[in-house]
């Protein structure tokens, strides 16, 4: 598959500054949306491993591991960022979100239902062809955002896991835009109403507008960190 823009990636693989805080927000935002109850700092501290013994043991067993694993995701992706999503990819990224909390070793084998959501998610049975599907038909378009948006709802209402659905398919939307030249947006914790109406509504042109508002804003962060981001789509 290839990386569209080798230099951008170098830049924030370079810039430890910005890359501790693109995967801090990242992984604090993400599990914050499914309920998680660490600060920013206490993720911070957890998945740098800089907090005391003292402060990670009054953290709870399940917050701790949804925060490490989660980070562990990010670094896969960035190790992997040249690789095709394929099944394989998209599984391994499951098996590192749901570590020590749900191990798994493939897509589910029962019903899910969505918290919140009218939405009843496909059988089990119908998961491995409805992922094939996903990954054969998506991205065929021009308008990246716009595809970056159907793909991702089109995740969401397959849940192909049984846990760990929501903050997969967001380390996904991260590889697909590092892949693609486009800024690593981060969907920020207190607009999780809006983004979870619009994987309600499957609105997509209405996630491809949120999409591209959370990547101007990244875009401007990237300027504060010195990061050049004119080569960016």
């Amino acid at each position: 598959m290839g990386i569209k823009n080798k230099s951008f990636i170098d830049s924030i693989r370079r810039n430890n500054p910005y890359f501790e805080d693109m995967i801090t927000r990242s992984v604090y935002h993400s599990n914050a949306i499914e309920g998680n109850t660490l600060s920013y700092y206490e993720t911070y501290q957890v998945i740098f491993n800089c907090g005391s013994d003292e402060e990670l043991r009054a953290v709870k067993p399940r917050d701790l591991y949804e925060a490490i694993n989660l980070k562990y995701a990010m670094d896969y992706i960035f190790r992997h960022l040249e690789e095709e999503v394929t099944i394989s990819y998209i599984i391994k990224l499951g098996q590192l979100v749901n570590k020590n909390i749900d191990e798994i070793s493939s897509f589910r084998t029962g019903q899910v239902l969505i918290k919140g959501a009218e939405h009843i998610p496909p059988e089990a049975s119908q998961v491995p062809r409805l992922m094939q599907e996903l990954l054969f038909t998506s991205f065929k378009s021009n308008d990246f955002v716009r595809d970056l948006a159907e793909s991702h709802i089109r995740y969401e209402r397959i849940h192909p896991f049984g846990d760990g659905n929501g903050r997969t398919g967001r380390v996904l939307l991260c590889k697909y835009c590092l892949a693609n030249g486009y800024p690593p947006f981060v969907v920020p914790k207190e607009e999780r109403n809006q983004y979870m109406n619009l994987l309600a509504d499957c609105n997509i042109e209405g996630m491809k507008s949120f999409f591209e508002k959370l990547m101007s804003a990244e875009r401007e962060r990237m300027k504060q960190f010195q990061i050049d981001t004119s080569k960016l789509e």
